[in-house]
């Protein structure tokens, strides 16, 4: 029977993305222009620091099943490497493009900052529609990629992660060619893959673990106990879904969840651990699901709770829904669920917003817990990984509330005022080598 590749499940990790796609590298800049207005950055740190530091462009030929030659374009950015070797994600689509992994790169080098994870920020992307290519075409293209990558990729230098259309195998392809070029296994020079092969426990929870772990912090900051804590949840995929059921288990009541069938409300809490095994038996979906009242988007959007986690798709929470929105705290599960114009009446109406480069870095967290792993050859139990991972989110949201306080600003421009002065202040102690 022949080996069957699992390379068309979706990545568990989708690292931030620009909020907009028409300019995402001027998106990035907005917030990284307010956060050196309030560190008063020294303007040739801030002509260093918004530079991609290599940009990596390449072709990738590739002998299709088809038996003719197909060439793809290959991109891959490093932004920083200051604070450490360089971290991201690859993704395959038809329209990756170089100024959006450059803004993804600097959106990780900020990401990685805010949680004290000590790596720059990189990206990587190959110009490809994968739902047309075959697995074996698409192993073709992974490997050639990584060979014409090989002086760029390796643990001491710049680690690849899943994104947008790759996951564990694409992962596992990738250390394969790198370790044949090294002559050695390199089970460091990725995150994501298989736990065979060196992935950590707890991957697949990361990022919903993550959220819950801030939006505990969050409650602790406003007084509010778990037990009273209303919860509507937004998105019933991987993040949402995993979300959903530990804030439950934290004593928090989820009144509403939604998927991409609509919304789903019970004024008394929801059975999420019954809801995530009818998904399970129904198609990956919510519909038919019979234990609550439908809702609309916008309705659990505007739901009468105190946390609202948006963990669906970018720009849900626009300027009307904001003036409607009851909740207390919103968690950003997803890559920019808020619109910018929403920002400002938010923060005008006292509504807590944690960013997703805070909200959602669970994911990159434990990517640095498989790099530490595959590092010193020694595997730490489930256990271990949420426990570091709920001490390193929680401490992250405490200094960047404690940056807010400072600077009386949002947790949003706290966050990036964090990220841009703990690299800036890495810039300052090792100098610029002449």
């Amino acid at each position: 029977m022949p080996f069957k590749y699992d390379v068309y499940d979706r990545s568990i990790y989708r690292e931030p993305a620009p909020i907009d796609r028409d300019n995402p590298f001027q998106a990035m800049m907005e917030r990284f222009d307010i956060a050196a207005e309030i560190l008063e950055l020294n303007p040739g740190f801030y002509e260093y620091l918004y530079r991609p530091a290599r940009v990596h462009i390449t072709s990738i030929p590739v002998v299709m099943d088809t038996g003719h030659i197909k060439v793809f374009e290959g991109y891959r950015v490093i932004h920083n490497d200051v604070l450490g070797p360089s971290k991201g994600g690859i993704r395959y689509a038809p329209d990756v493009n170089l100024n959006e992994v450059k803004a993804l790169a600097a959106w990780m080098t900020w990401k990685c900052a805010v949680v004290d994870v000590p790596f720059g920020g990189a990206k990587g992307g190959v110009v490809c529609d994968p739902s047309e290519m075959s697995p074996g075409e698409l192993e073709r293209m992974t490997r050639r990629y990584t060979a014409n990558m090989i002086d760029v990729f390796g643990p001491d230098r710049d680690i690849p992660a899943p994104d947008m259309n790759t996951n564990e195998q694409i992962m596992a392809w990738i250390l394969d060619t790198y370790s044949m070029h090294a002559r050695r296994t390199e089970n460091a020079v990725v995150t994501g893959k298989p736990i065979g092969l060196g992935g950590s426990q707890g991957r697949v929870e990361a990022t919903g673990r993550g959220v819950m772990t801030v939006s505990l912090a969050a409650m602790e900051q406003e007084n509010i106990d778990p037990s009273d804590a209303r919860v509507a949840v937004q998105g019933f995929g991987n993040v949402g879904s995993i979300a959903a059921q530990l804030l439950q288990e934290q004593g928090c009541t989820v009144v509403a969840v939604s998927d991409v069938t609509g919304g789903y409300y019970n004024t008394d809490g929801l059975d999420i651990a019954a809801m995530r095994e009818f998904v399970k038996s129904s198609g990956g979906t919510l519909d038919g699901y019979a234990g609550a009242d439908k809702i609309s988007n916008e309705e659990l959007l505007t739901a009468d709770c105190d946390i609202l986690v948006p963990a669906a798709k970018e720009d849900q929470i626009d300027a009307d829904i904001a003036e409607n929105v009851q909740a207390k705290i919103i968690v950003e599960g997803a890559n920019g669920p808020t619109m910018p114009e929403a920002d400002d009446i938010l923060n005008e109406n006292g509504v807590i917003v944690i960013p997703d480069i805070l909200a959602n870095a669970g994911g990159v967290t434990v990517s640095y817990f498989e790099w530490v792993q595959d590092r010193q050859g020694y595997f730490w139990t489930r256990d271990d990984v949420e426990e570091r991972l709920e001490q390193m989110m929680t401490t992250a949201f405490n200094r960047v509330y404690e940056t807010a306080q400072k600077h009386d600003v949002s947790l949003r421009i706290a966050a990036y005022v964090m990220a841009v002065g703990k690299v800036s202040e890495a810039l300052r102690l090792r100098g610029i080598y002449a």
